[in-house]
Order: C-alpha cells, then sequence, then structure tokens
C-alpha cells in the first residue's frame, strides 16, 4: 500500500520500473504519481486522516454538547481548510443569532394577546426582517474578520481565477489582437450564460410548475390523510428523479460556457440548481398560502417539511455513507478470506489506508467534478431559511423547528466529517460565495409574501377593509425594503481593525515595490555611466 508519491524523473533518459512483475516507462520530466496513476498502479489520491487531531476535534467539537453552537473554528480551519471552517462558522453565528425569532415567535405563538394578536404580526414581520439584515451584515463583518485571522485575502482569491481565465484564453487566441479576443469572448460568455439561464427558466416553467401545482391541488382536494401520505411519497420520488435530470444538465450547460475558472463554474451550478429546487420546495407554499388561501395546510406542510424531511434527511446523510463503507468493507473482508482459502476466523483490513478508501467521498449530490459535499449543506440552509422567512406571519414557530435541527445539524455534519467520510482535499473559498446572494433574494421574497399573507390573514379575520389595509401593507413593504438597503449601508462590511491592517498592508507592499523601482533605475544608471 502506497501512502505517498512524489518526485519527477530529472534524469534525461526514460527509467524502467518494476511492480507486481510489470515494467513501466518513467519519461524525463514526467511526475511519478502521475506516470502511476496513467497506469493503473495508484487508483486515487486523497488526505489521510491524523489520528490525533482528529480525536481532538471529536472531543472539542463533534461530541461537544455543553455549549450548543460552540465550535474551535480555527482548528476545523488548520484541519479541513478555508472552505470547510467558513461554512461552519457561518452555521453556529446562524443558529446563535435565531434564538432572537425563536423566543419572539414562541411567545407570538402559544400566548393569547387577543385583540392585539393580529397587531402583533406585522411587528413580528418588522423585526424579523431587520434581523436577517442585520445578521448578514454582521456576519460580513465576521467574515472579513476570520479572513483577517488566517492571513486569507477575498481579491486575491477572485484575482488568481480571473488570471487562470486570462491565460486560458490567451493561449487560444495567440498574441495578436488581444483586446479583441477578450472583447468577444466577454460577448459569447454572456451570449451563452443568457441562453442556458433560458433553457433552465423555460425547463421549469414548462416542465417543473405545472406538475408542483398539480400536485399541490391534488393535496388541497384529497380529503382522506392516507391518501395524501400516499400522494405525498409518490411526489418525492418522482421530484428527487427529475431535480437529478435538471442537475445534470445543468452541469452540461456550464461545460459550454466560455468562462473556465472553478469559481465560475461552481456559482453558477447553484444559481441554477437552487432554482430548480426553489420551484420543488415553494411552489407548493405559495398555492396554499396565496391562491388558496388554506393556512391550516400551509400550517402541515411546513411542519411536514420542517420537522419530517429534515429529520429524515439527516438520517438519510449519516446512515447512507455508513451503509455504503459498510459494504465495502464487507466486500473486501470476503475477498480476503476467499483469496486465503480460510472460512473460518477474523480477518482484518490490512492497514488505515485502505479502511480510509472504503470511505465514500465527500462530495455533492449534483455536480460533483464543480462542487463538494457542502452544495449539499447550503442548499439545505438555504432552502430552510426560505421556508421559515418567507410564510413567518403564517406560522412564526417555525424558527424554533429550524433552530433545532441547526443545533443537530452542527454535530452530525462534523461526524459526517470526522468519521463517515473521506478527509476531504482543502479547497480555497474566502466568502459562502453566490449562496449570500440567495440568501439576500429571500430575504426580499420573504417581505413581499408575507405581506401577501397579512392580507390573507386579516381577510380571514373579516377585519380586512380594502383601502386602508393595502395602504398600510404597502407602507410595510416599503419601510421593509428600506430597512433592508438602509441596514446593509448602515453596517460597515468589515471591522476597522481588518480595515486598518489591509490599508497598512497595503502601504508597506507599495513602499516595497518603489524601493525595487528605485534600486532598479539606480542600478540602470550606475551600469550606464561605466
Amino acid at each position: 500500500m502506497v501512502h505517498c508519491l512524489v518526485g519527477v524523473n530529472r534524469k534525461e533518459s526514460v527509467v524502467t520500473l518494476n511492480f507486481d512483475g510489470k515494467e513501466f516507462g518513467w519519461k524525463p520530466g514526467e511526475s511519478l504519481l502521475t506516470m502511476l496513476q496513467s497506469e493503473g498502479v495508484v487508483k486515487q489520491v486523497f488526505p489521510l486522516h491524523d489520528e490525533a487531531k482528529r480525536k481532538q476535534l471529536l472531543r472539542n467539537w463533534a461530541l461537544h454538547w455543553r455549549d450548543v453552537t460552540h465550535q474551535p473554528i480555527d482548528e476545523i480551519y488548520s484541519y479541513f481548510g478555508t472552505k470547510i471552517a467558513t461554512y461552519f462558522a457561518f452555521l453556529g453565528m446562524y443558529t446563535r443569532w435565531m434564538f432572537f425569532p425563536v423566543a419572539f415567535g414562541v411567545t407570538l405563538q402559544l400566548f393569547d394577546f387577543g385583540s392585539w394578536q393580529l397587531l402583533g404580526l406585522p411587528i413580528f414581520f418588522i423585526c424579523i426582517t431587520s434581523w436577517a439584515v442585520l445578521f448578514f451584515q454582521f456576519w460580513k463583518r465576521k467574515n472579513s474578520a476570520l479572513l483577517a485571522r488566517w492571513q486569507k485575502s477575498y481579491l486575491a482569491e477572485v484575482e488568481r481565477n480571473s488570471v487562470q481565465s486570462s491565460v486560458e484564453l490567451m493561449k487560444k487566441s495567440g498574441t495578436n489582437n488581444k483586446k479583441e479576443a477578450f472583447q468577444r469572448d466577454e460577448w459569447f460568455g454572456h451570449l451563452l450564460r443568457f441562453r442556458n439561464d433560458a433553457i433552465v427558466i423555460s425547463s421549469i416553467i414548462c416542465l417543473q410548475l405545472p406538475f408542483e401545482l398539480a400536485y399541490a391541488h391534488l393535496y388541497e382536494v384529497l380529503g382522506s390523510d392516507v391518501m395524501k401520505f400516499g400522494l405525498t411519497a409518490l411526489y418525492l420520488f418522482t421530484i428527487q428523479y427529475l431535480t437529478k435530470i435538471g442537475g445534470k444538465v445543468s452541469v452540461e450547460l456550464i461545460k459550454h460556457e466560455t468562462d473556465k475558472s472553478t469559481e465560475y463554474r461552481a456559482d453558477s451550478l447553484v444559481y441554477k440548481v437552487f432554482g430548480l429546487y426553489f420551484m420543488q420546495s415553494y411552489i407548493g407554499l405559495f398555492y396554499h398560502a396565496l391562491l388558496h388561501r388554506n393556512i391550516m395546510t400551509l400550517r402541515q406542510v411546513l411542519i411536514q417539511r420542517l420537522i419530517v424531511s429534515q429529520v429524515l434527511q439527516n438520517i438519510l446523510e449519516n446512515s447512507i455513507p455508513y451503509l455504503q463503507y459498510s459494504y465495502k468493507k464487507y466486500r473486501a473482508v470476503s475477498k480476503k478470506k476467499h483469496e486465503s482459502g480460510s472460512s473460518t476466523g477474523k480477518i482484518r483490513l490490512a492497514s488505515r489506508v485502505e479502511k480510509e478508501y472504503l470511505k465514500p467521498v465527500y462530495s455533492a449530490s449534483i455536480g460533483e467534478e464543480l462542487e463538494d459535499g457542502l452544495f449539499d449543506d447550503y442548499l439545505e440552509l438555504t432552502l430552510q431559511f426560505g421556508m421559515i422567512m418567507m410564510f413567518a406571519c403564517a406560522f412564526p414557530l417555525a424558527f424554533s423547528f429550524a433552530a433545532l435541527n441547526n443545533i443537530t445539524e452542527i454535530r452530525t455534519d462534523a461526524l459526517k466529517l470526522l468519521v463517515m467520510f473521506r478527509r476531504p482535499v482543502p479547497r480555497p473559498a474566502a466568502t459562502i460565495g453566490a449562496w449570500l446572494n440567495i440568501f439576500q433574494f429571500l430575504i426580499v421574497m420573504s417581505i413581499c409574501t408575507n405581506c401577501g399573507l397579512l392580507i390573507c390573514l386579516y381577510d380571514l379575520e373579516g377585519k380586512w377593509r380594502m383601502e386602508p389595509g393595502l395602504a398600510a401593507i404597502l407602507i410595510i413593504e416599503h419601510i421593509l425594503l428600506l430597512i433592508k438597503f438602509g441596514f446593509s449601508r448602515f453596517v460597515p462590511e468589515e471591522p476597522a481593525w481588518v480595515k486598518q491592517n489591509r490599508v497598512k498592508n497595503a502601504a508597506q507592499a507599495q513602499e516595497v515595490c518603489s524601493k525595487q523601482l528605485l534600486r532598479s533605475i539606480s542600478e540602470r544608471k550606475y551600469n550606464r555611466d561605466e
């Protein structure tokens, strides 16, 4: 079993290598690892878990339940890298901030305030919208502080990806007419992106929308709970299959786009797949809330999505990798028994490397060549955030279910990374990327949907008069939109000390460049004088 193979053939001739009775030619300048992979000697390359650090993280993180949101973020960063540490920092902060709407929602849901109950809903709506806007502004501050502490730069990551794309374009276009080549590639890329987005949106409207509306209508008219359960089971099975197909189509479309940078392709996949899941997750809720105005059915569906679906999803997330590993381990042990000719006796795997090799890879369920397993975790968070925000006035208690799920999610995701999967390859990612834009979009959507829900709720109570009521709702909507964009400007996106360090580092770098430039000029002048 090979643990690590590095090196390049620095000789001018081909080196002959022998392995398991076979000879291989190692060409000059060729990497040893690349050659062995091409010959099939090395099956896969992956990092191994450090047992001492892994057990420490299990004690201090995955199995640490005293402080429900405590996480050793710096230790996670040093072990898993920037991208995974950023995700857990976001999840922990999101869960801590959720305690405020949980307390407000429980108070509003469980206590009867009489005639003041309906007045409490607009106040709750305004408070949670302000809470969401402030949370993401303070998350940007925390993110910039973490990057400064880890000595990472968001601009450096963006420039690295743009330089990579520019180099590939220069190789294609040659050295002549670079300006025209860049302009042609820019507009051609925009047209390709527009075409691909149009294909995805048209597919959602023409294929998925009628299917979702048909399910929502049948769920509304069926009287038997058994029939509803069977319809829901059939719907979940069918929609998962259709979403997988849509994800594969999105991946194929992205492959034909001109921008080849990893970050761009990953963001493009995020937007396209979220569009599919947005229709799947919310169109039925919109139907019950705004078209049929059945608030009780809406609450039932929300409870089903937030409790049953997320609990089942957490169980599947952890049980499926374990079952896959157990099955592969059973096959490997059975193969060794067959090769040794022994039907009795206990046979174990030879090494820790062999055990790690049998574990599943931490990859995305859709587009695994573009994204890792965090894609599914972020997708789960955004869908949950959309449910609790867009239908907050109909079911304020939803924040409690989401908070309990997130507390469990922190520990189960940690166990999943430390025990169930191979150690993932660290990926550089300075922010949560395109997911931040999706969260911001859901905040704006929640302002619109909750205004519609308030109209329905007041109308059902018989206390609604169109002219003053509609005017009040429109005023609330405009106030909340102003709050959203006002808070975005009022709260700085980075702390003062981070900004000061960034300015100081930029000034020092400029000073070093200036000194080097003056030194080179003086050396040239001295050479001319001689």
